[in-house]
């Protein structure tokens, strides 16, 4: 393939999204700088423009993805009331969307199995995490009794919505193919929290 012209300046943008489904196919380690380029189209040299290494390539991958959830997230979360059951259930069904209609940015966010690349998520898997855990123990709170609940439920809440994208993915569904399943799910998951 023939190397494009200067003047199709290769963006920090578009190296991203390419190199996001050029990894979800063919794995962190099987990539280097120089495949994911010439994939583009591109010479090596035009990559190392924007990133100094293919491991500083796939953290900005990861962040991006994170900054999107957390502030879909935030957004959601400032036009609810805090410790209402309705809040948890919004989050819960925001999570779950942006899993099933970002299946790529997903995989890379959560599913990615190399422990080298694990390290390049926690900070950010952390702040998401965090959010979520806050807005479940703000829920809990309200119940008397549910002291024991504060720290385990918000990760077992986690646990079944990352079972439920990962499964949806895994067969190819969008948000809009299991929409009223998502509610479904999510209503059960929050009928236990009400005591």
């Amino acid at each position: 393939m023939a190397r494009k012209a200067v003047a199709q300046e290769l963006s920090r943008m578009r190296i991203l999204e390419e190199a996001r489904q050029l990894f979800i196919e063919h794995g962190y380690h099987t990539l280097t700088m120089r495949s994911i380029a010439k994939s583009m189209g591109y010479s090596h040299g035009a990559l190392y423009y924007h990133f100094s290494e293919k491991a500083e390539l796939f953290y900005a991958l990861v962040n991006e993805d994170f900054k999107m959830l957390l502030e879909r997230q935030k957004d959601m979360l400032n036009r609810s009331r805090l410790g209402d059951i309705g809040q948890l259930e919004k989050l819960m069904l925001e999570f779950i969307r942006f899993g099933l209609d970002n299946p790529h940015h997903y995989e890379i966010m959560f599913m990615i199995k190399d422990p080298e690349l694990l390290r390049y998520s926690r900070e950010e898997q952390s702040q998401c995490l965090d959010l979520f855990a806050a807005v479940v123990r703000s829920v809990v709170s309200r119940q008397p009794g549910n002291e024991k609940k504060m720290y385990s439920l918000p990760w077992s809440l986690f646990m079944s919505m990352h079972g439920f994208i990962s499964y949806n993915i895994h067969y190819n569904q969008a948000y809009q193919d299991v929409r009223k399943l998502a509610e479904q799910h999510v209503k059960y998951l929050c009928e236990g929290l009400q005591g």
